[in-house]
């Protein structure tokens, strides 16, 4: 058994409810609640905040101090991070350094983000773009005449029913299970149930790959927030320390996202799959030991792959695992209770922290209609293309020796 005197500890997390672009107050005030929210959850002020590790991806630079500055302006550091769609669990990487060396005893998490309708898109077209590589193998091995972000997830979906043998109701099974989740999720966006024939009759978006419009998550607004300890400062403010990090790990990309000449690839699997072992061997358990997972659903293609990515199921089983109702209650691993990205929207900087919060309510048996039972042992995987992936396994403390 680990030390626990060394962990970092989420005393407190926080949310907004996540809302359609041009449908929600800006990103300062977004964030200033998430914040106030944590705090709140924690029973801490901003003044006992340390350092503070904010993460979003479409904004100016120091919009970090700008979110911050209307919850309190006490001088403290205050780090701005963009590792596009996994940015917030960036952010609480860096905040678990922070609190695990040493450097502070309490840290602030902060992801946001204020998105505009529409797809993805670049703003700054006269430099080198960090997708050039990506988009140039894409339209080599995707030649397909749908935007990029459809082409780079249907893509991976399209080589893995071609690879294993599945048709693409396997994506529509996991849409459909999204929406059962977050039926019970006021957080979410989307909370109207839908069946695997309507994820299948909804409009096409790329023919080629079976995707339909509801297999796609939404760009949406919103901010969450996660507050990180040290046990000696819980201890000393009698904090809440029931759940801490275990272990964690950031992967980027390898030479085989491009050489293997593999979607699959390119969208992160090998990424995944390296920061999960990683985070097993720190934690010294198993897949086989996850009670409850949040994970990138982006796409429900995606959601299929990361399974085998995490090591959830083997490789080429999700289509059994997701049949035999192992993903939901009921069965092994509760993926996404929240409803995930699918359910709740996709704000960039917000998601991973998100993310968290859903987690450590789940950890802490606050999770309501959503709650996993006796969920001990939680899973996060936060994904960015360009490219990152953020692995964080969280344990609750109860009987551990410390």
């Amino acid at each position: 058994m680990f030390n626990l005197q060394n962990k970092a500890y989420v005393t407190g997390v926080g949310m907004v409810p996540f809302g359609k672009p041009g449908a929600t107050d800006s990103y300062d005030a977004m964030a200033g609640n998430a914040v106030r929210k944590a705090l709140a959850n924690a029973g801490l002020s901003y003044e006992q905040v340390q350092q503070a590790v904010v993460g979003y991806v479409y904004g100016d630079s120091t919009s970090g101090q700008r979110a911050l500055y209307g919850v309190g302006m006490t001088g403290i550091p205050i780090s701005n991070m963009n590792n596009n769609c996994s940015t917030g669990s960036t952010a609480l990487f860096h905040a678990r350094q922070l609190i695990e060396g040493g450097m502070a005893e309490c840290v602030l998490a902060l992801g946001f983000e204020q998105m505009q309708p529409g797809a993805l898109a670049e703003h700054w077209t006269d430099r080198p773009s960090p997708f050039s590589e990506f988009d140039r193998l894409c339209e080599d091995i995707a030649p397909y005449q749908v935007p990029l972000a459809l082409r780079y997830f249907g893509g991976a979906g399209k080589e893995y029913m071609e690879k294993y043998g599945v048709t693409p109701h396997i994506f529509a099974k996991v849409r459909a299970k999204a929406s059962r989740h977050a039926e019970n999720n006021s957080m979410a966006l989307f909370r109207k149930v839908v069946t695997e024939q309507d994820v299948m009759e909804a409009p096409l978006i790329f023919p080629e790959a079976g995707m339909t419009r509801l297999m796609a998550c939404p760009p949406t607004c919103g901010a969450a927030a996660a507050l990180l300890v040290s046990y000696d400062f819980a201890v000393k403010h009698n904090l809440d320390r029931r759940v801490f990090i275990a272990a964690q790990a950031m992967t980027t990309d390898r030479p085989g996202t491009f050489d293997k000449r593999s979607m699959m690839a390119l969208v992160g699997s090998d990424m995944t799959r390296e920061a999960a072992d990683k985070v097993y061997q720190q934690a010294g358990i198993g897949p086989e030991d996850i009670d409850v997972c949040e994970l990138h659903d982006c796409f429900a293609q995606n959601e299929v792959i990361t399974y085998e990515g995490l090591r959830l199921c083997k490789e080429g089983e999700a289509n059994k695992f997701i049949h035999d109702g192992q993903n939901t209650y009921g069965g092994r691993i509760v993926t996404n209770p929240s409803g995930g990205l699918l359910s709740k929207g996709h704000p960039l900087g917000a998601t991973g922290l998100a993310q968290c919060t859903e987690l450590v309510e789940q950890l802490r048996g606050e999770a309501g209609a959503r709650q996993v039972n006796n969920a001990r042992v939680g899973l996060q995987h936060n994904l960015g293309l360009g490219g990152a992936c953020v692995v964080t396994l969280y344990q609750r403390a109860d009987g551990a020796s410390v």
